[in-house]
């Protein structure tokens, strides 16, 4: 295949360098079979494994399946109201660093007022068993971003645990880019919150005037797309850029990414965006794609179920339709390969489940939670 991405010769701290043209590379796709563990899902958008080889899967308009490990399925009750139009609805599960012993699950969805809709953050215990039904209870929305806006663009949004506890919760602009510069708007921003919903005590932010305490890293447009990297515990995220320009960022605390004043994309009516593609004070991407994938999802592999892929990073691509595999050298993105392009769907989430195997989910009425067999 013919590579149309770019990339920096070192991670972000390298900000002055140019970006350069990845050397065009024929990778063979790598043959995986796909096993279907369940389907019938109404656009799925994130899946947690449970410690009793269960699955929680969130459906975009507001519910939670519980599935068994034969691929049972049933609706979890107590999930909070959500705002599901366009691109917003019940968006992200992870469970707590200690669910085995808490049982406590952290949602992020778009909630709804009268100032518009933002994105929050639910917190609950999975209470239940499969012959009795689920439920989430002593269920409180802990944190609500201020990010409101009438209509459903850009609500982010990825929840995943550092190493220390703490949460990062990635937050989109709600397709207005100037809020991503605005310190004291949640829009466009990573955050870092305690299990509380507090912003983390050591923040960068933290008793600055015009900034949000909450906010890690900012000038970001909608980050649907996070993990923590399996060897270095520092977050990445890859989010959408407009016509072109999907990012990999590795984010850094304090730091502004840029959105809208620089981009490698250009607005959906072909005009340049802001500034142009770098400016001093901004960070540069470690990566990006264009033309744009739509990326949703990450993940890394550090399984030996799939000895070529061990140290990469897979992520799922909407208009794409395919499972990006990057090929990464350290912080350097040395490749890439399109995975299940064959498969025809948006592919909305991608997982590494505890038994070492990737799941994907299909973003589509009829979705599927899939697993890649090597």
């Amino acid at each position: 295949m013919t590579l149309n991405s770019y990339l920096l010769p070192g991670v972000a701290a390298m900000a002055a360098a140019l970006v350069l043209p990845i050397v065009p590379a024929a990778l063979a796709q790598s043959a995986v079979q796909l096993e279907t563990v369940a389907a019938g899902l109404s656009y799925p958008w994130s899946v947690a494994f449970l410690p009793e080889e269960g699955y929680l899967v969130t459906e975009r308009d507001g519910t939670v399946k519980h599935i068994d490990a034969s691929g049972r399925q049933s609706e979890v009750t107590g999930v909070p109201e959500v705002f599901a139009q366009g691109q917003g609805g019940l968006l992200d599960v992870a469970l707590s660093p200690d669910f085995a012993t808490d049982r406590t699950v952290f949602l992020s969805y778009s909630q709804g007022s009268a100032e518009g809709a933002g994105t929050s953050l639910f917190r609950a215990k999975l209470t239940g068993a499969f012959e009795g039904g689920f439920a989430l209870e002593d269920g409180e929305t802990i944190f609500s971003g201020n990010n409101k806006a009438y209509g459903g663009r850009h609500f982010g949004s990825r929840l995943v645990f550092a190493p220390d506890g703490t949460l990062f919760m990635t937050v989109g602009e709600r397709g207005d880019g100037e809020r991503a510069q605005d310190t004291s708007d949640h829009a466009g921003s990573v955050l870092r919150l305690t299990r509380d919903g507090q912003p983390a005590p050591d923040n960068p932010f933290i008793g600055q005037q015009g900034y949000k305490p909450e906010i890690w890293s900012y000038g970001h447009r909608n980050p649907q797309s996070a993990a923590i990297h399996p060897e270095t515990g520092v977050l990445w995220t890859v989010e959408h850029g407009a016509r072109g320009g999907d990012e990999i960022n590795i984010p850094e605390a304090g730091k502004n990414y840029g959105w809208p004043v620089i981009s490698y994309g250009r607005h959906y009516s072909g005009a340049t965006i802001g500034q142009g593609t770098s400016k001093e004070g901004m960070e540069q991407p470690v990566h990006y794609w264009d033309p744009s994938i739509a990326p949703s999802g990450m993940a890394f592999v550090t399984s030996d179920r799939y000895p070529d892929w061990k140290g990469d990073m897979l992520v799922g691509a909407l208009a794409g339709q395919h499972l990006a595999r990057v090929d990464l050298d350290g912080g350097t993105v040395v490749g890439e390969e399109k995975l299940l392009t064959d498969l025809g769907e948006r592919i909305r989430d991608v997982r590494q489940g505890p038994d070492g195997y990737v799941y994907v989910l299909t973003d589509s009425d009829d979705g599927r939670l899939l697993r890649l067999q090597p």
